[in-house]
């Protein structure tokens, strides 16, 4: 792209843009009426209790002038008192009513004020079952000696731990102090302190503005290790020393993303490697990306999802999709970039490879789903978020964007990815507001490229269209041969020409296994290769997912420390939906599942008892 065309994009991009206003129907807010634009939270970690307890201070911004009802979003919140705080400092009792509970939503707080006050403080404490909280005896960390907290906000959670508005679409700054047990180390979504004493004592800003799903706590015994000038891995001692060597390369991931994409705008990127109880692979919480364990290969290998998680930073933190409606602005966009990244330090090779797996699992994925679960922008008919995500916000938003990639060429489209994350940065925004975005300063630029009918398919049809470009990897075409070979009999197991295969290739010969393996031939991988033994994640979940369609028995007790050790819902929660395709298995899975629940998060525990019908 030339200069002139590039500092018209930037010139378009100063201009800034408006959070949308679109309802949310996972949200009992009003942002029409009144937003929450900053937080200040003092709350004391009680482990005993399970509980964390204190207030919660809301500035406010009221934008109705006859509006004096704030509602807020709660799940299982005990409200103590309510104080309406006026411009001079001064308070007075705030009356409130706590709606009849929603098993999904939780209960609106409703708090009447005589007029607009400028803040309220409400003080309160959560329930020891909150659904956004994990509490770890000892026993369940690694090593035994001290309890562990950690919370997941995404989708609607926070509303489990803070009263606030718990929707994207609306944007805070927060305070915190924390209080806790002496000797453990409390981290947040925000400026933590590398040499902060642990004393019990911690205080928090994050001065930009966040989604509530975005904020996030953990308390435990972490240690850290600086990575680079901007970048640290918090883990438990026993780990510390691996992680930090695995994500190594965080700080060249952090520079080839601003190359590609503008200045990261959140000061500090951390990682807290947390328990492997965490029910997903990554949370982008900003400034402290939540991690779970299982991406520690020891080879770098599984660091993708680090890429992933950074790739949130423009993505998703930075421009924000309103609801979930909107989840491809934040996925797929973030998968979109996770790709180039991985591209930009491990070369074209990884990353292509990594792109036909993502694509034919999609493409395996799609064939289950109805077809209003295929569009892009969803038709959101309520029920709980958490149950909602596919691989299509993610792999088919990927995909569309590829296209786009494709039709008007890299140069012009990371141009314009870059203008698209100035020009709504710290802004919450709708597909709707895309295609203006994109019109404007795409399509009209280069006239001929798309037709809105091709837009209008990837956005709003199922399935993914025909015109979706390829991507093609040799090193695959040579694992798709020893995979026929060795199915057709003609290749043994043990002459597969696998010892250097990346964790890609297996996953592609894994992938290539009929439906129903037979038993002798998993037997015989098995032997060769010690596949129910492998340390690596990706490929393990998906070894013994074709074990149970074999019928290969022998991987039960593989299986067992697997789904009792490990509570990352992406890799267990296939294994118990293949075992229950059997009366035997399901009994088997759900003797299994009785031992690992104490330490699956309750997301994980919900995902689970839903698969096994308990």
């Amino acid at each position: 792209m030339n200069f002139h065309t590039l500092f018209c994009f930037l010139m378009v991009a100063s201009a800034g843009a408006q959070a949308s206003t679109e309802p949310d129907p996972h949200s009992y807010a009003e942002p029409d009426k009144v937003t929450v634009n900053a937080l200040a939270l003092d709350l004391a970690v009680d482990f005993d209790k399970r509980e964390l307890a204190g207030s919660a201070e809301l500035s406010l911004d009221w934008h109705d002038a006859a509006a004096h009802t704030l509602v807020l979003d709660t799940r299982d919140l005990s409200i103590e008192s309510i104080h309406a705080i006026a411009a001079d400092g001064s308070s007075s009792p705030a009356p409130f009513t706590l709606d009849a509970r929603h098993p999904i939503y939780g209960s609106a707080l409703r708090i009447e004020l005589k007029q607009a006050a400028p803040k309220v403080s409400i003080r309160y404490h959560s329930a020891p079952g909150a659904s956004g909280l994990q509490w770890m005896t000892p026993q369940q960390t690694a090593s035994g000696k001290h309890p562990f907290m950690f919370s997941q906000s995404q989708a609607i959670h926070a509303r489990s731990w803070v009263p606030l508005q718990d929707t994207p679409s609306v944007r805070f700054s927060y305070r915190a102090h924390i209080t806790a047990p002496k000797g453990l180390r409390v981290v947040m979504s925000a400026d933590n302190e590398i040499k902060a004493a642990l004393d019990g004592d911690f205080s928090f800003h994050m001065p930009q503005r966040i989604p509530s799903y975005l904020l996030a706590i953990a308390v435990g015994e972490l240690a850290v290790a600086e990575t680079g000038p901007r970048s640290a891995v918090y883990a438990e001692p026993g780990i510390l020393k691996k992680a930090a060597r695995e994500f190594e390369d965080t700080e060249q991931m952090i520079a080839a993303a601003e190359k590609l994409y503008g200045p990261y705008r959140w000061e500090r990127y951390d990682i807290l490697v947390l328990p492997a109880s965490f029910p997903f692979g990554g949370m982008e919480n900003p400034r402290l990306t939540f991690a779970t364990p299982t991406v520690i290969a020891g080879d770098k290998s599984l660091v993708g999802l680090i890429a992933h998680e950074l790739a949130h930073s423009w993505s998703g933190n930075l421009v924000t999709n309103a609801n979930a409606q909107h989840m491809w602005l934040n996925e797929g966009f973030t998968t979109y970039v996770e790709n180039r990244i991985v591209e930009s330090l491990y070369g074209k090779d990884v990353a292509t490879m990594q792109l036909v797996v993502d694509d034919q699992e999609l493409l395996t994925e799609m064939k289950d789903l109805k077809a209003e679960d295929q569009l892009l922008v969803t038709q959101l008919r309520g029920g709980d978020p958490d149950e909602a995500l596919s691989g299509v916000p993610y792999d088919k938003g990927r995909w569309f964007l590829r296209f786009l990639e494709s039709r008007y060429g890299r140069e012009t489209f990371d141009a314009f990815l870059r203008a698209y994350f100035d020009h709504f940065a710290f802004s919450s925004i709708t597909t709707q507001d895309f295609l203006d975005f994109y019109s404007a300063n795409l399509e009209k630029q280069h006239p001929g490229k798309v037709s809105a009918a091709e837009i209008n398919a990837w956005l709003h049809e199922a399935g993914v269209p025909d015109n979706a470009p390829q991507a093609h990897s040799q090193r695959f075409d040579a694992v798709d041969r020893a995979a026929a070979d060795f199915l057709a009999g003609t290749l043994s197991a043990k002459r597969l020409p696998a010892k250097d295969w990346v964790t890609s290739e297996w996953v592609r010969f894994i992938n290539a296994l009929p439906e129903k393996p037979e038993a002798a031939q998993i037997a015989a991988l098995d032997k060769a290769w010690k596949l129910s033994d492998s340390g690596n994640s990706e490929i393990a979940f998906r070894w013994f997912v074709a074990t149970v369609r074999a019928g290969y028995t022998q991987a039960r007790p593989q299986i067992a420390a697997f789904i009792q050790h490990i509570g990352r819902r992406k890799l267990v929660q296939p294994i118990y939906e293949e075992l229950a395709k059997t009366a035997e298995g399901k009994a088997w899975a759900i003797e299994q599942y009785t031992k690992a629940k104490p330490g699956y998060h309750p997301i994980t525990q919900g995902s689970i008892e839903k698969v096994l019908g308990l």
